[in-house]
């Protein structure tokens, strides 16, 4: 890191305008990747003079839109931005030209730019003379906004997430092989506002079998590209009849097995115009690593497992998941009901995990989220 990054802690007011250049930076899911989430708050004499997001990918990047919609009033302005200002051309012209053009006195960003080519806004910045202020140490105020860009460009890997609504008692169905509802309209409303973010979504074949889901995006959260749906399915069982297949004009489907899937069954599978790759066998399942390589050979560096409890806790236990996303529901299933985690005590409760925020409400439920360290 630069140096010059040393920063002295941020004031309080200063907090709240990252965290709503934050929320701003949501606003764009689903419609900018592979760019990043960005937001920007633009604050002269205590007030916002113009805010913006990334909107859509190849179009204006946040700071440009918060400018813009400064109507001039930026001179002198303060600029809260979730990630260091970009100093290249790319689709568009480098944000650091705008905001000195604009004549922002002042950039504090909430996270430094990972990527070799769209870095070095600071120092651009700072030689013409604005005052830069970040990284601030706390990931809430920038590297949250979009966490799945800064894992697959530091690591380059695919990001995993997990979600699971789970009963106050830690299951996620009343009773094996039975479809369970639990939880309420407002939180299935958030996931697939949360689906629309991610190259993939991801189930277990005992998920497509007894749930026969769709895994598309709705309640009006339409992605720019529609996220692939990928089933780990070692023997094919899934049935061409699946609801999968049937909508496969909307989102396509992805189906990985292993050696040991019969011939007959993935022509039948291939058929309903679905891709089915073999991989490898680990322990009488797909073997997860190779599955999440194939994945991001393809494209699909960012994916969210949606069940069940055995392919989150093998995600789990392997060290594969970088998030959970767990929505709580204020029921119970009891004994006989399904654990959320199976053969994974404690998940996600070790050491290796930390809370993001705070836990919030989403409708009837509870949603809490969760980080690895890495």
């Amino acid at each position: 890191m630069d140096p010059s990054a040393a920063n002295a802690p941020l004031l309080d007011h200063e907090r709240e305008w990252l965290l709503r250049a934050v929320e701003l930076a949501e606003r764009g899911r689903g419609r900018v990747r592979p760019n990043p989430m960005v937001g920007c708050v633009l604050v002269r004499d205590g007030a916002i003079v113009g805010e913006g997001w990334h909107e859509e990918f190849g179009e204006a990047h946040a700071e440009v839109n918060a400018l813009d919609a400064a109507r001039g009033k930026a001179v002198g302005a303060t600029a809260y931005v979730t990630l260091e200002p970009c100093n290249h051309y790319g689709k568009t012209p480098p944000c650091t030209d705008a905001l000195l053009d604009a004549g922002v006195r002042r950039v504090v960003y909430g996270a430094g730019d990972p990527g070799a080519e769209a870095a070095g806004g600071r120092r651009r910045l700072a030689m013409a003379g604005v005052e830069v202020s970040g990284p601030p140490s706390d990931p809430a105020l920038g590297r949250n906004a979009d966490p799945a860009f800064f894992y697959t460009t530091e690591h380059g890997r695919v990001y995993v997430a997990v979600k699971l609504a789970v009963s106050r008692d830690g299951r996620i169905a009343e009773a094996v092989g039975k479809r369970s509802a639990v939880t309420g309209e407002e939180a299935n409303r958030y996931v697939h506002q949360l689906r629309s973010g991610f190259d993939a979504i991801v189930v277990g074949a005992e998920t497509a079998l007894v749930d026969d889901p769709l895994l598309t995006v709705r309640h009006d959260n339409a992605p720019r590209v529609a996220p692939t749906r990928v089933v780990l399915d070692s023997t094919c069982r899934v049935s061409p009849d699946a609801r999968l297949f049937a909508t496969i004009d909307q989102a396509p489907v992805l189906v990985f097995v292993t050696p040991a899937a019969p011939t007959d069954r993935v022509r039948t599978i291939e058929g309903t115009g679905a891709s089915v790759v073999v991989v490898a066998e680990q322990d009488g399942r797909v073997h997860l690593d190779e599955a999440l390589a194939t994945c991001w050979e393809r494209g699909l560096t960012s994916v969210l497992c949606e069940g069940g409890g055995r392919l989150a806790s093998a995600l789990v236990r392997e060290g594969l998941v970088q998030r959970l996303y767990i929505l709580e529901a204020p029921v119970s299933f009891g004994a006989d009901g399904v654990p959320a985690f199976p053969g994974a005590p404690g998940a996600p409760n070790g050491e290796e995990w930390r809370t993001v925020g705070e836990p919030r409400p989403v409708g009837v439920d509870i949603l809490v989220s969760y980080d690895r360290e890495v």
